[in-house]
């Protein structure tokens, strides 16, 4: 039996104290968010941003100055050449898909050097599903390498471009649904070195997905030739309804604009709907947003991890993105942990959360995010596919209170279910 008041104020102890263990990595975080926040003010500055760039066009969109100066804004956050803001993006694979297909054509080959893709992805390259339309189907030959930094996964690299003479490689800087780490910008750049060593004509892209602004660069100055993403992820900085981007080299841009929309209008058209505004002042607020889901993430790391659970990366480690991973080994622990986080969301509180099939996932898929936006992972959610070895991936935050508010009510029920070891509360 637990005595809920007292057992309560202890947890609250704990995870405060779990807090005040890492407070100097928050506050090295924070200093960080002034450089980021002064860039982007910076480019505002020069882009000399007024409230006529909130405008809304209507048809086909020519002309439309909102559009242009967001992607002018973009293009200089990530010292690229063009970008692409687009609210015509559904999602993150919906932008990374219009790359794909504007980029390659019949007979060209992809190489993944991040191995098996995120699982939205599969069906867009053709590993899984019926349906027809895919990478493969359009004859589009696609081969993969998991990426290990030794000297044996340069030198299978090697041969993989030569031999196949490679038009495009695909890398992937989030950890996705599998248990192995992010990579970093540092890793990218060792790829994209390599690879252009090799062939300098080969394309770099990069799945940018859940790595904005937590390093200090960004894959572009390091070495990729386009990158991809979502703006209800990092960017939207947690206001952002939809959309996603595209930056990169200009003809590369171009090309997927053109798929997204035609050729011959490409990037000179399509509309955001009024929505300049939330776009840009999504960006203003990202970096903050950014650094509160990374102490957000670290604090479940080092709490789950006190509880007794594998997590990654641990807490206080060099974070490339803001997914925290941890291995729960227990569908049912999986469900329960779920539930009680939606039970703490500001929205949709009361729902049950249940495993079920979702487009473009080979599992079932558990999710807590009662959020403000709809999918939005720069908000507070967590979500796994239902399989072994049942690893939850938690991300988003907008302040650090809500997750410990999270663990506490977390905690709470995991001990009256006694589903953890009520032993770590014995020094509060």
């Amino acid at each position: 039996m637990i005595n809920k008041a007292d057992d309560l104020h202890k947890i609250e102890q704990f995870v405060f104290a779990c807090e005040n263990e890492l407070k100097e990595i928050f506050i090295e975080r924070s200093n960080k968010v002034y450089l980021k926040l002064k860039h982007i003010l910076a480019i505002f500055k020069d882009e000399k941003l007024s409230t006529s760039h909130f405008q809304q066009s209507t048809g086909v969109g020519y002309g439309d100055i909102s559009r242009e100066k967001i992607d002018s804004i973009f293009a200089k956050l990530f010292w690229a050449e063009k970008a692409a803001v687009r609210m015509q993006f559904v999602s993150g694979t919906h932008a990374i898909s219009s790359v794909l297909f504007g980029i390659l054509r019949p007979g060209d080959t992809m190489i993944s050097l991040t191995g098996s893709p995120y699982d939205t992805l599969e069906e867009v390259i053709g590993l899984r599903g019926e349906e027809v339309g895919s990478l493969i189907d359009f004859g589009i030959k696609y081969k993969q390498l998991d990426f290990i930094d030794d000297k044996s996964f340069f030198l299978n690299t090697k041969d993989l471009i030569i031999n196949t003479n490679c038009k495009l490689v695909f890398i992937q800087k989030s950890c996705g649904y599998s248990w192995k780490k992010s990579l970093t910008n540092m890793d990218i750049k060792r790829i994209c070195s390599f690879v252009h060593s090799i062939s300098p004509d080969c394309i770099c892209f990069v799945d940018n997905c859940y790595g904005e602004l937590v390093e200090d660069s960004e894959p572009i100055v390091n070495g990729a030739n386009i990158i991809a993403g979502s703006l209800i992820k990092n960017l939207g900085g947690t206001i952002v309804p939809t959309g996603g981007y595209v930056v990169g080299d200009s003809n590369l841009v171009e090309m997927a604009c053109s798929r997204l929309t035609a050729p011959g209008i490409g990037s000179e058209g399509g509309v955001n709907f009024g929505l300049g505004r939330l776009i840009l002042q999504g960006l203003f607020l990202s970096p903050q947003m950014v650094c509160e889901s990374l102490n957000c993430a670290d604090l479940f790391a080092l709490v789950f991890s006190k509880l007794g659970f594998d997590v990654l990366p641990k807490a206080g480690l060099y974070r490339s993105d803001i997914i925290q991973s941890i291995q729960l080994k227990d569908p049912l622990l999986m469900q329960i942990i779920c539930q009680s986080l939606q039970s703490t969301s500001p929205v949709d509180s009361f729902l049950n959360v249940l495993p079920s099939p979702m487009n473009g996932y080979s599992s079932n898929l558990i999710m807590s995010g009662g959020t403000f936006v709809e999918g939005s992972t720069s908000e507070f959610s967590a979500d796994a596919p239902l399989r072994e070895p049942y690893n939850l991936f938690v991300q988003g935050g907008t302040h650090i209170s809500h997750a410990k508010i999270a663990l506490i009510q977390l905690i709470l029920k995991l001990l009256k279910e006694n589903l953890i070891n009520k032993e770590f509360l014995n020094s509060f």
